[in-house]
């Protein structure tokens, strides 16, 4: 196999990668994506029905979202619909949970230190570190905007 020209190599390869499913992908990330958000919907609606105001229903579904996708994860179902799902999962508040939840259960076997708390933001903390400091800056260019 050292011995492969680049054509050779980029045939082998061919015949090893598997073929693009991408118009099935695409239509499970819509579906399970939509049943995610569909769910939250329905989440925010029984919030509302129960006399919270929409600004609370929406940050008690935000909630309930979240620890529903960390219980899922930490049982490793969420996992499992992500295999069909794709991006539908990844996309939703329920995907920024899981990539917070699932890095610590892979290392939660070296402790609550070194493992769980440790790697919980391996995925997720580049995201909010450049989120935090996106929305300090933007922040900032407003108010001085908003000086002149």
């Amino acid at each position: 196999m050292n011995n492969m020209t680049n054509n050779e190599y980029k045939k082998y390869v061919d015949k090893k990668t598997p073929n693009s499913t991408i118009i099935k992908d695409v239509f499970f990330a819509f579906v399970i994506g939509g049943i995610i958000c569909i769910i939250g919907q329905l989440i925010s609606d029984g919030y509302t029905k129960t006399g919270l105001s929409k600004e609370l229903s929406a940050i008690a579904t935000s909630i309930t979202l979240i620890l529903l996708s960390c219980i899922l994860t930490g049982f490793g179902i969420y996992d499992r619909i992500a295999k069909y799902a794709g991006a539908g999962t990844i996309v939703p508040i329920t995907g920024f949970a899981n990539s917070v939840v699932s890095p610590a259960m892979e290392f939660k076997s070296e402790g609550l230190v070194l493992g769980l708390a440790a790697k919980m933001f391996v995925i997720a903390g580049p995201v909010l570190v450049y989120g935090i400091g996106a929305s300090v800056l933007a922040g900032l260019y407003y108010y001085i905007i908003s000086i002149f």
